[in-house]
């Protein structure tokens, strides 16, 4: 048997034969495997003895949990009647998008719904859809990039400052951003995100942690985008400490690249384990936040959060130092994520997949496409909406269809009329890919309101 640990080992401990052999043999192989077998039933033997000391730990946590109480695995029958929702711009979203938040809603848990005007069919939650649950999550209403975010960054320049600049600002883009799935900046920054405990503490975490230090500052590939471009604000607000006008600014959309993704991957499928669903939605398995799995899926995506929006800080103190100007303001907002919010009085776990926060004076950035203008937004609270607004104008045509339908020429004539010059970018970016965004804006009048425009002109994307 050599230095194998077994089955057996644990019986011997005194281990009951139940499902608490399994996860422990589970937990040793995926975290402890090159260690020392007498080490390892030491610890086990300790945690067989006095679990409760053992709560919350990384590799012992789940090990304790189904010593104490194991968490109950069952098929979860749908109910027969939605949770209450709201569409807004119903007449604009396909019926896919609109069927899969309907399944969402009969989820046992599920509390509220509500779809954006810019949502269309996605995997899991639609997106676009905003879903509050009664103390669980769902990773893949959350989606695989957590965190995916929009960053803008105002400098106290005249926007004339892009005036007989393009050379030297697309230099700029080309030397101090990166896209793709393996590249990185050749100077690595540090950032306090990476002194956080759920680094040390949850074992997928650490072995994930050199990933994300060689990856900080990079923006990955897909939809995401870092551009030079204008913003004109018609109502600053007074902390900002600019007059209206029309400014220089930065504008970047990316997540928390492969850490987020990982997360994402190993939660879901914990989540399938212990919550069998219909086949039919099965993808939207949950985990109960009582369970040690879901608190630590908890930690860990509000690591990727931070993770994300350190990505956009580490990118936008690249480029303004490249630049020698002080950024001004900045307004960002996650659009992937889960919040712990009130909905009717009660706490629940807000899901947005795909949507922008919108509480009463919270700011946001709604952008267009690379011909279309961005907007900065202040949420109106609107509780219909479960407080928030669209993330985007959302796509009309999907990447494969972009690839069937438009040609490079198209695109470079497009963005040629509206003067923006883009680096990278594929025919699934096409600007003609997304809705309009003016019409989109218009039927969430009552979600947010407009405090000002971007519009891009020098654009950076994967090729």
């Amino acid at each position: 048997m050599g230095n194998k640990l077994s089955g057996k080992d644990l019986i011997k401990l005194g281990f009951p034969k139940n499902n608490a052999i399994n996860i422990a043999l589970g937990q040793i192989n995926r975290y402890r495997k090159r260690e020392k077998k007498e080490a390892i039933l030491t610890e086990a033997k300790e945690v067989l003895l006095y679990p409760e000391k053992f709560e919350g730990h990384g590799t012992w946590g789940k090990v304790a949990e189904g010593l104490i109480k194991p968490v109950e695995v069952r098929m979860h029958q749908m109910k027969t009647t939605r949770a209450p929702f709201s569409i807004f711009g119903e007449n604009e979203i396909d019926q896919q998008a609109k069927f899969q938040l309907y399944d969402a809603l009969k989820l046992p848990i599920s509390v509220a719904g509500a779809l954006m005007p810019d949502s269309h069919s996605g995997y899991g939650l639609p997106i676009g859809g905003v879903l509050a649950t009664d103390n669980a999550v769902i990773p893949y209403g959350v989606g695989v990039d957590i965190g995916c975010r929009m960053s803008l960054s105002i400098f106290d320049l005249p926007a004339s400052y892009l005036k007989g600049k393009d050379h030297q600002l697309q230099a700029i883009l080309k030397d101090h951003t990166k896209f793709g799935m393996t590249e990185t900046h050749a100077i690595k920054a540090d950032h306090e995100v990476f002194s956080r405990s759920e680094f040390q503490d949850i074992p997928l975490l650490k072995s994930l942690l050199p990933k994300a230090y060689k990856q900080l500052g990079t923006s990955g590939g897909g939809n995401h985008f870092v551009e030079f471009g204008t913003v004109q604000l018609d109502a600053p607000l007074k902390e900002w400490k600019l007059e209206p006008g029309n400014y220089f600014c930065i504008l970047s959309h990316s997540g928390s690249r492969g850490l987020g993704a990982n997360i994402a991957k190993h939660y879901t499928y914990l989540a399938t384990k212990q919550c069998p669903l219909p086949r039919n939605v099965q993808h939207l398995a949950w985990l109960d936040l009582n369970t040690h799995d879901g608190q630590e899926y908890w930690l860990a995506i509000n690591l990727a959060g931070d993770y994300a929006k350190a990505c956009h800080d580490d990118i936008h103190r690249r480029v303004a130092k490249a630049i020698g100007k002080r950024i001004v303001v900045t307004i960002e907002n996650h659009h992937n994520f889960a919040w712990k919010e009130m909905v009717d009085g009660k706490e629940c776990i807000v899901h947005r997949k795909g949507a922008t926060p919108a509480h009463q004076g919270q700011l946001g950035i709604i952008p267009g496409s690379m011909t279309a203008p961005g907007f900065i937004v202040m949420g109106k609270g609107n509780a219909a909406s479960l407080n928030s607004a669209s993330h985007g104008a959302g796509r009309l045509f999907s990447r494969a269809k972009c690839k069937s339908t438009f040609t490079p020429s198209e695109i470079k004539k497009v963005l040629k009329d509206h003067e923006v010059h883009l680096i990278g970018g594929g025919v699934d970016e096409a600007p003609m890919a997304y809705k309009d965004i003016h019409k989109v804006m218009a039927l969430q009048e009552e979600l947010v309101t407009v405090l000002g425009t971007f519009t891009p002109k020098i654009v950076r994307m994967d090729r």
